[in-house]
């Protein structure tokens, strides 16, 4: 499994790690470290302003593997004197976003931290209902039968969204005691 993302020149469309990330227990600072150095050598490489204010959103974000709606990230922002109107947390979202340092998770309205943000992907977001941890999987096999379907119909996807709701195993072994 990888916690530590390494910056790859250029962006590639690799698949993502095999396992989900966010659920086991690792080195958390390592992995938040690991993932903004990721994001500002590849902004440095192809130009993109990574602002103070973009960088914490994405601090904020990996801190603790879980989605946030922009509300929450801006009343962390606010506390820390970063900005305290919406358009600040919604422009760095955007911006994380739009370069694939961020995922929307549509069901829940709120957004979570990339964790390999040096390869252009499609992910499933295993959503835990207990704790509120995010965690990315690959959703390649998932695709594949939905392109099928898709393909059968004459329609083109353009873009896969797959959220499960579930409990992490933390959250399993909660409830089994």
């Amino acid at each position: 499994m990888r916690y530590g993302i390494t910056y790859q020149e250029p962006m590639t469309d690799s698949p993502p790690p095999a396992d989900p990330v966010g659920f086991d227990p690792h080195d958390h600072r390592a992995c938040i470290e690991g993932t903004v150095e990721a994001v500002a050598a590849r902004c440095a490489a192809e130009g993109l302003q990574l602002t103070p204010v973009r960088r914490r959103v994405l601090e904020i974000l990996l801190a603790r593997h879980r989605a946030m709606g922009a509300y929450e990230i801006l009343d962390r922002l606010r506390d820390e004197g970063l900005g305290s109107q919406p358009p600040v947390a919604y422009r760095a979202l955007e911006f994380l976003t739009k370069n694939g340092f961020a995922h929307r998770i549509e069901g829940l309205n709120a957004f979570a931290a990339c964790t390999d943000p040096g390869h252009a992907h499609d992910v499933a977001f295993l959503i835990c209902t207990g704790c509120g941890t995010v965690a990315e999987a690959p959703v390649a096999p998932a695709r594949a039968a939905l392109a099928d379907v898709a393909e059968a119909a004459g329609f083109t996807i353009a873009r896969t969204v797959l959220e499960a709701e579930g409990l992490c195993p933390a959250c399993t072994g909660d409830r089994a005691a």
